[in-house]
């Protein structure tokens, strides 16, 4: 009787269930959307194999949607996440296709957690996995060699390519001549180039900016001017680049000649374009230009913004950067690290040393920007151009990265010019830390002999000299360069191979002569 009245009361409290004849498929449809939902959330191998266990359960292994899950997590996670549980997990439900290894790929080489060292990993579990890679398999994993500057694991899967007969695929070659542009080995990029049956304009803009990158400025104008001379128009990302170079060289009349062009094909001078352009204007010096562009950009980001507060810094618009920053800290965009060194290179200039200190104090503190050891000599040039040596010295001593030469030079200059004669013998302390670092510098050596040799220590300018001699060290040429019509020429201290070299040293003497001249009527009046 207690039975009958448990079931009874039991049939009573829950009633028999009204028959659905979806209920079949609407259960797995709500395992599967619950299945998505802890796939989206998982963070762990371990909380993974077990959804991998419900959806076994489920009958849901082969779902298309469930599979891409897991090969999104694998993307996401993959050094959470076992390789050899990966290359089984593929290889078992995707058919071995190459597909999901290549979105693994790519997602270690351009996603926000990115991973480059992973690329190469999971490309070798994929190769394990017997699956063979195909076009879209290779310009990721050049691209994270470039990032890692890999050049021998870049080299290997080159021999990749060529065994999977890829070697003429211009999307793969593309990335190959970019992989060996990024780890300095411009001879294999041109041959490369050089030899492709087909180019398109990202073959072009391939080379170009390996050229530019390595600072073959003048090879990079040649297949600029190649490019054009065969048809091919010139993208966005060619302008970009091409800015770039004129920026680097100091050419502003092929930098205005790009800007022309930029303006005649109609193309939309965005954010990017515009960056290039106020950073090329600024690094030329004409900084009216720059503010102009800048003044007439609808949008601007952190590196826009950043090219301006530097470009005014530099050229000793010291008032004006300044301004702008507090500007940009008005606007929605946030300063970075390029940011901070214009700021504090206006302040340099201005002599403000404690601005300075309150800059690098709010770099660190109120915007998390870490300070690179550029930052560091920044704040030591500050120190230096206001004669306050010993508070610099003990600055570089308290530095938490090593100082590396640059940032003793910058100091030992600001010693020769604010104490030529060493009275607090900061500038002894520097000169052997310098040497310590460079003894075989021969520019450091030429500017100590003849620092010594100004203030009339010749036996110490002597000595230098001798050490110089006695190691074999030259003094390297003086150079500078001169744009003129569009070209730049370079000229060497000791050169006379000129073609012009008589008519140069003419009008020389004459422009001296004239100066020497200005300078007798202003002294006179």
């Amino acid at each position: 009787m207690a039975v009958g009245l448990t079931i009874s009361t039991a049939k009573h409290l829950f009633p028999p269930k009204i028959p659905n004849h979806n209920s079949n498929l609407l259960f797995p449809q709500l395992k599967k959307l619950q299945c998505l939902s802890q796939l989206t959330s998982c963070s762990s191998l371990t909380n993974l194999l077990k959804i991998h266990a419900q959806i076994i359960v489920s009958g849901l292994l082969f779902d298309p949607q469930i599979t891409e899950k897991f090969i999104h997590f694998f993307a996401l996670h993959p050094s959470i996440s076992s390789f050899n549980y990966t290359s089984s997990f593929i290889t078992r439900y995707t058919n071995s296709l190459p597909n999901p290894w290549n979105n693994i790929i790519r997602e270690c080489a351009t996603g926000e957690n990115n991973s480059p060292r992973d690329c190469i990993l999971v490309f070798l579990a994929m190769r394990r996995s017997n699956t063979k890679p195909d076009h879209m398999t290779y310009p990721y994993l050049f691209k994270a060699c470039s990032t890692l500057s890999s050049f021998r694991e870049g080299r290997q899967i080159h021999a990749d390519v060529l065994k999977h007969g890829l070697d003429c695929d211009v999307y793969v070659l593309n990335n190959l001549i970019h992989f060996h542009g990024s780890c300095g080995e411009m001879g294999f990029a041109c041959q490369l180039f050089d030899e492709m049956v087909e180019r398109t304009v990202v073959s072009w803009n391939s080379i170009i900016s390996a050229c530019v990158e390595n600072s073959l400025f003048s090879d990079g104008i040649e297949y600029f001017r190649r490019m054009r001379d065969l048809g091919y128009e010139c993208d966005e990302t060619t302008m970009v680049i091409m800015l770039s170079g004129c920026a680097e060289i100091g050419n502003l009349s092929l930098g205005k000649w790009i800007h022309t062009q930029v303006i005649g094909r109609g193309l939309v001078v965005n954010c990017r374009l515009g960056t290039a352009l106020v950073d090329m204007y600024a690094k030329c010096g004409a900084v009216d230009l720059s503010r102009s562009v800048f003044d007439r950009l609808f949008e601007r980001n952190v590196w826009t913004w950043s090219a301006m507060v530097l470009g005014l810094a530099q050229h000793g618009f010291a008032t004006e950067a300044l301004e702008m920053f507090s500007v940009m800290k008005k606007s929605t965009v946030k300063p970075n690290y390029v940011t901070y060194l214009g700021v504090l290179c206006a302040c340099s200039h201005a002599g403000l040393v404690e601005s300075a200190y309150q800059f690098f104090h709010d770099m660190r503190n109120l915007h998390g920007i870490k300070p690179m050891l550029v930052h560091f000599g920044a704040m030591v040039d500050v120190l230096g151009r206001a004669a306050r040596l010993k508070e610099a010295y003990d600055f570089i001593l308290n530095m938490p990265l090593k100082p590396d030469p640059t940032v003793w030079r910058t100091l030992l200059s600001a010693c020769y010019i604010n104490d030529p004669n060493d009275h607090d013998g900061i500038g002894e302390k520097v000169k052997r830390k310098l040497l310590a670092l460079e003894p075989t510098r021969s520019g450091n050596l030429v500017m100590i002999a003849n620092k010594y040799a100004e203030v009339g220590m010749w036996d110490k300018a002597t000595h230098m000299r001798n050490r110089m001699r006695k190691g074999g060290l030259k003094k390297m040429a003086g150079e500078s360069c001169i744009e003129v019509g569009g070209s730049m020429y370079k000229f060497f201290s000791g050169d006379d191979l000129q073609v012009h070299y008589e008519h140069i040293f003419s009008v020389l003497d004459r422009l001296n002569f004239h100066m020497k001249m200005v300078t007798l009527d202003c002294i006179v009046s």
